[in-house]
């Protein structure tokens, strides 16, 4: 699958997750956080949105009843639905890139977050990271979180259990062999989950993570309303959504060149959350 080829596909396949109702609004808690997090969501992954975007959290409708049972200590827990905030102390903020690495865009984004001593997660799919091994390992010798974003990008919803299982193992495995360990966070293509991807994400090891802020940069809207996006979403415990592959993502590399020094100009700590079932 071509890099041009990504924005189609990912239309076609969004209509048939909305339609499956793999979005909505959802609350769950973060972990260590006692308080439930509560506001008016957004549109779902993809969709057009009305601007400015407040720091509202981007909610996801549970594909399943079933709840996530307590899992002893060192045990990911099962959940229901995945986590949109972490926890932190004073103005944290994580920054979050999907679908790549791409050897066009991802050395830019590395290189902006490296000036500024900053860390970030990287949801990296297997097709794209199997070619470009080592981008994922500069991404771990400098201090950030490769997360696994499936192998294909598909629709989880409409894969057997098999293959989904395939599609994580597969990446983790590459980014096992280029990082030295595999990964421990995971995150839904289109932010379409089910009960299979909570079970088989726990299995492997990896936490489930959606995010608060949707920059919807994919949808190439100019570098200009991605940094409003950034800046009027930004608040404590918020993770930004953004992505540094499936397309032209130059917008996306001079956005975070202008929003990021913003943020810690005003104080925000921006960082990487920690695993608590590890």
């Amino acid at each position: 699958m071509r890099n041009d080829q990504l924005p189609i596909r990912r239309r076609v396949l969004l209509a048939g997750a909305v339609s499956l109702g793999a979005a909505g609004a959802a609350a769950v808690f973060a972990p260590g956080v006692g308080k439930r997090a509560a506001s008016t969501p957004p549109p779902a992954a993809g969709a057009r949105a009305a601007r400015p975007l407040r720091p509202s959290e981007y909610r996801l409708r549970p594909l399943t009843g079933y709840g996530p049972p307590r899992a002893p200590h060192g045990r990911t827990p099962v959940r229901r639905a995945p986590l949109l905030r972490v926890p932190g102390d004073g103005r944290t903020m994580v920054l979050s890139f999907d679908d790549g690495p791409d050897p066009r865009y991802t050395p830019h984004v590395l290189d902006t977050l490296a000036r500024y001593g900053v860390r970030a997660m990287f949801f990296v799919c297997g097709e794209m990271a199997v070619g470009n091994q080592d981008l994922l390992a500069r991404m771990a010798d400098e201090g950030h979180v490769v997360g696994n974003h499936t192998w294909t990008h598909p629709l989880l919803t409409r894969l057997r259990r098999a293959r989904i299982r395939s599609e994580m193992e597969r990446t983790s495995d590459v980014v096992e062999k280029a990082c030295g360990e595999r990964p421990e966070w995971f995150r839904a293509p289109y932010g379409a989950w089910n009960r299979a991807a909570f079970q088989l994400g726990a299995e492997l090891g990896m936490e489930s993570l959606a995010w608060t802020v949707d920059t919807l940069d994919w949808t190439e809207p100019g570098t200009r309303t991605i940094v409003e996006r950034v800046e009027d979403g930004a608040a404590p415990g918020v993770v930004v959504l953004s992505h540094d592959a499936g397309g032209d993502r130059s917008q996306s590399v001079r956005a975070l060149r202008a929003y990021l020094p913003r943020l810690l100009d005003s104080g925000y700590h921006v960082t990487v959350p920690r695993r608590q079932y590890v």
